[in-house]
């Protein structure tokens, strides 16, 4: 009988010890769409007054665990009886990802004006400032919804040939990582001129450190997010062009081919594919406008 018992022990030490290694493995396959995920909601929790940065946080971070909720049933079912679709999703997904990746490169260089989605510097009344938070809100779920669907999707993915126990585990623990690292992150972000001011108030002398170091929060927060924002770009792009070469027979047959190292392999093949949907995009709504 006790013998038995630590059998059973030893079996879920091991499957634990698998799941830790396929987490890890997954955790690496999402980090591209994680630091975009960052880097959009550094933005849109930004702008806002200090009382309100946290709350519109929260509020986003409820709507994020709502999303994986939603999701993550969806993708188990979809494993267990269609897994081809999850081959399908992924590759769809690379396909928007790799868009995105290229609309945000293509606005850098041919920058055109956008509707003003935050709070400007005219007088606004307490409802009006409530409305325009719902909108930033409401703006930032659906795009994390968007984006938890790729991670949930790259991790399911990562583990698809294993047990369903597992691939359960697995995908949820990057599902729970990727809301509770991500927003956890972003807050301290938002936080950071916050953070600065009262290193610069706590601080009577004209020259001290903490006045030193209060004044680098406060400078370093919009470069910061632009920084996020370009390694976004970047992560976007490399996830889509590995989902491309790994997923699809026409690349991963030619890629090998080119001599040269993988993650140039895999930017070259996603900002190509990314350009030629932002192209088709592009000449759909011209159409539409029409």
């Amino acid at each position: 009988m006790a013998s038995g018992f630590f059998v059973l022990l030893d079996d879920i030490a091991a499957i634990m010890d698998d799941v830790a290694v396929m987490s890890k493995i997954a955790a690496k396959k999402t980090a591209g769409i994680l630091g975009d995920d960052l880097a959009v909601n550094a933005e849109k929790a930004s702008g806002f007054a200090s009382s309100r940065e946290l709350p519109v946080l929260w509020a986003i971070s409820k709507g994020s665990l709502l999303n994986k909720i939603i999701i993550l049933p969806i993708a188990f079912l979809l494993s267990a009886f269609l897994p081809v679709a999850i081959i399908v999703i992924l590759v769809l997904g690379g396909l928007f990802l790799a868009y995105e990746g290229a609309e945000k490169i293509y606005e850098y260089f041919v920058p055109h004006e956008h509707e003003s989605e935050g709070i400007t510097d005219e007088v606004l009344t307490e409802e009006q400032i409530l409305e325009v938070e719902k909108g930033k809100v409401k703006s930032a779920i659906i795009t994390d919804f968007i984006l938890s669907v790729e991670i949930v999707i790259i991790a399911l993915g990562t583990v698809i040939d294993e047990p369903l126990t597992q691939q359960i585990m697995v995908t949820s623990i990057i599902a729970l990582i990727a809301t509770i690292g991500v927003y956890g992150i972003v807050a301290l972000i938002v936080r950071m001129d916050e953070a600065g001011y009262k290193l610069i108030k706590f601080s009577k002398r004209e020259k001290s450190i903490s006045k030193f170091i209060g004044n680098i929060l406060v400078k370093a927060l919009p470069f910061v997010i632009k920084g996020l924002t370009v390694i976004g770009t970047i992560a976007l792009i490399l996830v889509a062009g590995g989902i491309f070469v790994h997923y699809i027979p026409f690349f991963h047959h030619l890629v090998p081919k080119i001599n040269i190292p993988s993650i140039i392999k895999e930017f070259v093949v996603g900002i190509i594919l990314g350009f030629i949907v932002l192209v088709i995009v592009n000449l759909f709504k011209k159409i539409i406008k029409k």
